[in-house]
Order: C-alpha cells, then sequence, then structure tokens
C-alpha cells in the first residue's frame, strides 16, 4: 500500500474517532444539582430554573439572590414574560451542538426565559431614559422571574398603554424574527405579495400583521381551525394546508416566510415569482445532534442551484426594532395574539404546551401568582 493511502487511511481514522468522542461528549448529560439550600441574605427573585438537561420536569421554581443596584441599572418587578422554541431547545440541550456554548452535561446558566414585560421599581443614580413606575417591556435571559435587574442600555423600550403586560411579554423574540425576516432578510415592500407559512404560530402572527403594517398582500397558511383567527389578524387570504398545496398551486409570491419547514427550498422557490425572495425561519425538528440547523447545512448545498434568493435567518434581538414594534402595537397596526396563560409556578407546563406545536400565538406564563409560588417554595423546604 502506498505511503499516501496509509496516511488518508490514518487522517480518517483519527477524524472518526475525534467526531465520535465530540458526539459522546455532547450527548452526555449530567445528573440534576439540587437547588442551594443556604438562606439568602438580601434581594432576590423567584425564577424558573433547569440544573440539568431534560423535559419539562426538569424546570423548577427557586428563589435566587439579586445582585446589587448598580448606578446604570434599574430594577423591575415583572407582570408577565412568554416562552419560546428557544426555551426548550435551551432546557433539552438540543440539538446537541447548542451544548458547546450553552454548556456541556448541564446548562452553565439555570435561568430560563428571555421576554418580559412589567413596572421599573428602582433605577440607578445614572439613569435617564426610564423612572420607577414606568412600564417597560423586553428581553433579558432568565426573563422568567418576578425580579430583574438590566443596563439602562439594554433590551428594554417602553410599553404602550394600549397593550396590556401579557401582550407586550410576549413581544421580543418572536415579533423581532418576524420584523427581521420580512424587513431585513426578505426586503418586502409595500404591494408586494408575501406568503406566511405558519400564520397561526407564535412568529407567524406577528409576521401577518407586520406584513400589513408595511403593505403587503398576505396570504397565510395554517391549519383550518386557525382561519378565522389570521383572517382577523389581517391576512387577506388564508390556505388551509390540510386541504390545499401551496407548492401546487397556481398563484405565485414575491416573498415566502417559512416557519414549518414542512416543504424543500426548491418547492418554495418554483412558487416564486421573477423577482421573489425566500427566507426560511425554521427547519424540520427531527434529529438530536443537528436538528433544525440540518435545514441550514442543505440549504448552503442547494442554493447555487436554486432559480431565487434563499437564505436561513436567526433574530439578533435590537433595542430599535423593539421600540419599532412598540409604535406599531401603540398604533394598533400590531396586536400581540395569546394563546394561553399560565401562573409561575406551572412555567413548565406552560412550556410543554408550547413544545408540542399546537400555539395558536403566544404562550405566556403570570408573576401575579409569585406569592403562591413562593409559597409552595416554603412549604417544600
Amino acid at each position: 500500500m502506498k505511503r499516501r493511502y496509509k496516511v488518508l487511511i490514518g487522517l480518517g481514522a483519527i477524524t472518526t474517532v475525534a467526531l465520535t468522542g465530540l458526539a459522546m461528549t455532547l450527548s452526555h448529560e449530567s445528573a440534576c444539582e439540587p437547588a442551594p439550600s443556604a438562606a439568602i441574605a438580601g434581594d432576590s427573585t423567584l425564577a424558573v430554573t433547569a440544573r440539568c438537561y431534560g423535559s419539562p420536569e426538569v424546570l423548577q421554581v427557586e428563589r435566587l439572590p439579586l445582585p446589587a443596584l448598580l448606578p446604570d441599572q434599574l430594577r423591575v418587578q415583572v407582570r408577565a414574560a412568554a416562552v419560546n422554541p428557544l426555551d426548550w431547545h435551551y432546557m433539552r440541550g438540543k440539538p446537541y451542538v447548542m451544548r458547546l456554548s450553552s454548556g456541556i452535561g448541564r446548562p452553565e446558566d439555570v435561568r430560563v426565559g428571555v421576554d418580559f414585560a412589567g413596572v421599573v421599581t428602582a433605577v440607578g443614580a445614572e439613569v435617564t431614559r426610564f423612572a420607577v413606575g414606568d412600564e417597560v417591556f423586553g428581553a433579558r435571559n432568565g426573563a422568567l422571574a418576578d425580579t430583574l435587574i438590566l443596563s439602562e442600555d439594554g433590551l428594554l423600550v417602553h410599553k404602550p398603554a394600549n397593550v396590556s403586560f401579557a401582550q407586550a411579554g410576549a413581544v421580543g423574540v418572536a415579533a423581532t424574527t418576524a420584523l427581521q425576516a420580512l424587513r431585513d432578510h426578505g426586503e418586502l415592500k409595500a404591494g408586494e405579495r408575501v406568503l406566511i407559512n405558519g400564520a397561526s404560530g407564535g412568529v407567524g402572527t406577528f409576521a401577518v400583521q407586520i406584513a400589513k403594517a408595511m403593505g403587503a398582500h398576505v396570504t397565510g397558511v395554517c391549519s383550518g381551525r386557525n382561519e378565522a383567527m389570521v383572517r382577523g389578524i389581517g391576512a387577506d387570504q388564508v390556505i388551509d394546508y390540510k386541504r390545499a398545496d401551496y407548492t401546487a398551486m397556481d398563484q405565485r409570491y414575491d416573498l415566502i416566510v417559512d416557519m414549518v419547514g414542512n416543504h424543500s427550498a426548491s418547492a418554495n422557490v418554483g412558487v416564486l415569482s421573477e423577482r421573489g425572495r425566500l427566507v426560511i425561519v425554521a427547519g424540520k425538528k427531527d434529529g438530536d445532534y443537528l436538528g433544525p440547523l440540518k435545514s441550514l447545512l442543505w440549504l448552503r448545498i442547494v442554493e447555487p442551484f436554486l432559480e431565487r434568493p434563499a437564505g436561513f435567518m436567526l433574530a439578533q434581538l435590537d433595542r430599535d426594532d423593539l421600540q419599532t414594534l412598540a409604535d406599531w402595537m401603540a398604533s394598533g397596526e400590531v396586536s400581540p395574539v395569546i394563546d394561553r396563560e399560565y401562573p409561575l409556578e406551572s412555567a413548565a407546563e406552560a412550556i410543554a404546551y408550547l413544545e408540542r406545536g399546537r400555539a395558536r400565538g403566544k404562550v405566556v406564563v403570570r408573576m401575579d401568582t409569585a406569592e403562591a409560588a413562593n409559597a409552595a417554595l416554603s412549604a417544600a423546604r
């Protein structure tokens, strides 16, 4: 056997061993650590935590210490916080590749949640944009808690008076994703025809309304049971995916935003107009190692062969975008759709419901029952 073949075989064997080792490392799940039992001196918050990877049963409500307020920070009493697919991905640590950043074996950050809305209860000496009593909404890691501390320059804006805390708390991740998919990645223009695949979900209900606010003709794809709701939030046309396949119809679209991943990129491109664009927000959720990322990798492979532009996007939370969404809510052009509300002590049920993929709009956790959660926590100890 020639030396170069031996070298190639050796490199192949080393690569196989390395990849196998990485796969085993990423898939390892450490046992859940118990919550600290020591008494907390000073300020604290009730928060939802996950001290290991797993199903919603790993979530618990525990009391955590709050750091002292710095001059450029403010304290917010949370009234409502939304749950997102992002939360159950981190809860389960899947796809496993996420664990390279979230933690090997168990989560490095035990806090759960991102979106919230509440009332400012304290401000540092250097804070000028907010005052005690201001109603606000925004995004921060660990948002499933009754109290948060944020920087004044963080992802936080004033809540419009005409929306509830539950509605404002549902905005962050989902509405930002919809906005950036349509405006930045899809380059949607007034008068264009846009199709929203997954129009009744958390991102989809925002996408329908934002597209209308941007002056588009909107077709929503959802199940028949959600048709009235999707029409009610502004869709000009609704397609029941159980009765018709939009990729087999004669209609053409200037933009398709796909939140479902139940059609191939080539099938979607086939119903685009001459200048049409495809934006993929989510892929199929099968597979533990790469999960939806497989759709991204496959798109990278087939993209050069597609006849129209196609891209996979992940949202980047931005304060200016939150303000844009606040302005649309204030004008009534965007109104968050709430499917269900759960008390803080039932946050695990909220995430379990969302994970089943049947939510119509957003799922919200209320903090007005934080005292009940605190009583239950005290009784358990």
